[in-house]
């Protein structure tokens, strides 16, 4: 282990100018062009089996070691958000609109030189490496699924990931055996009522009174319908009525999304969301339309490639802590690789010693520290060449 650890302090400050280099270059699920070119490139120039278009959009790597072994799966997404960064640094986002504000890019960069350092020691390796590059984890239905069915995980014998984490101090590395991020689903509503005068109500059916009970009410699915021991959350992120102030709408769009654990819970949401909207729109003597989309399964962490991975963090010089975490009601399309081989996946600690608070994922002033990166090759270095060792 010492000596890929002096590899990648070696190649740290290459890590941080690829991360800056992408951050600067982010690009959107489902859109992304440069960036996987850029993938593969690097790996075409370590002189790796490369696959492009895998999934449509993913790269793929590999790297067969010097002795037969097992065959290990190192994934890492690549997709940006919807954001106009507001930090003011350097390396800021040259695309307007578009912002790696949930640190996509640091994993990119994290992979690629723990590549680079692993294909140094290809000699001694006894097995194969896999490096998924995952384009579309931000957007449902996401690009994990379609890179496994265009076979990413070919040979592969089990799979490890990490999400650099903002909130959680530098040095600390959370993991969770079991479900350790929710299902997450979305719908959408449109309610429709009968528009008129703000002065003649009773001439009308107001949608934005009807869509105002209907978000009222529907947190009583969670509060008195779903079992208090399995935790679930509905939000409505999107209410929309565009009328002058005084028009009664006819019509209201309503969004929102749906987080999970348990299957049967999620089926008594879907069906129960229904029958309250049903109720409250036949109360006002409105109609309804419901679309209901269900998103990434939960992600549930194998047993012994957990106990595995929390053992081996803990060999890690930069490694203060590890702790087991409470589950995150955040979804992950890793949760699919896990569907098909064993793994983990864990969270590092990335927030900087010197902040007071750091801003969450999805911020337009997002940010980690890149120290950060280093602790995430590490570990998934780490659990690589022992799992293998171990697996000879």
């Amino acid at each position: 282990m010492e000596r890929l650890f002096l590899l990648l302090e070696k190649n740290y400050e290459e890590m941080v100018a690829i991360r800056r280099y992408l951050h600067e270059r982010p690009e959107l699920s489902f859109e992304e062009v440069h960036t996987p070119a850029y993938i593969a490139n690097f790996y075409r120039e370590l002189g790796l089996e490369v696959r492009e278009g895998v999934g449509k959009r993913g790269v793929v790597a590999t790297l067969r070691g010097g002795k037969p072994g097992k065959t290990v799966g190192l994934r890492a997404d690549f997709d940006a958000l919807a954001i106009q960064e507001l930090n003011d640094i350097p390396y800021k986002s040259k695309n307007d609109g578009v912002m790696h504000a949930c640190g996509h890019d640091g994993h990119t960069a994290t992979l690629l030189i723990l590549a680079r350092c692993l294909t140094e020691m290809r000699e001694e390796l006894a097995g194969n490496i896999v490096f998924i590059h995952q384009h579309a984890e931000e957007l449902a239905p996401g690009g994990a699924k379609a890179m496994i069915e265009d076979g990413c995980l070919e040979g592969v014998d089990v799979i490890f990931g990490t999400h650099l984490w903002a909130p959680t101090p530098l040095g600390t590395v959370l993991v969770r055996e079991g479900a350790i991020m929710a299902a997450a689903d979305r719908f959408e509503i449109v309610i429709q009522g009968k528009g008129g005068h703000g002065a003649e109500p009773h001439h009308a059916i107001d949608a934005v009174v009807t869509g105002a009970q209907f978000v009222t009410q529907l947190q009583t699915l969670i509060s008195r319908r779903v079992n208090p021991l399995n935790p679930a959350v509905i939000s409505v992120g999107h209410f929309e009525a565009i009328n002058p102030f005084n028009v009664i709408a006819d019509t209201v769009k309503l969004a929102g999304t749906v987080r999970t654990f348990e299957e049967e819970v999620r089926e008594q949401i879907i069906e129960e969301l229904e029958l309250l909207l049903k109720s409250v729109c036949l109360g006002a003597g409105a109609t309804y339309t419901y679309n209901y989309y269900r998103g990434y399964p939960p992600v549930v962490n194998h047993p012994q490639e957990t106990a595995f991975v929390a053992e081996i963090a803990r060999d890690i010089p930069e490694v203060d802590h590890v702790k087991t975490c409470e589950p995150f009601m955040i979804g992950e399309d890793f949760a699919y690789y896990m569907e098909h081989v064993p793994g983990t996946f864990f969270f590092t600690g990335a927030k900087d010693p010197c902040w007071e608070t750091a801003y969450p994922h999805h911020h337009a002033r997002f940010n980690f520290d890149e120290r950060a990166m280093l602790i995430a090759a590490k570990t998934l270095g780490n659990a690589t060449l022992q799992f293998l060792q171990k697996n000879r």
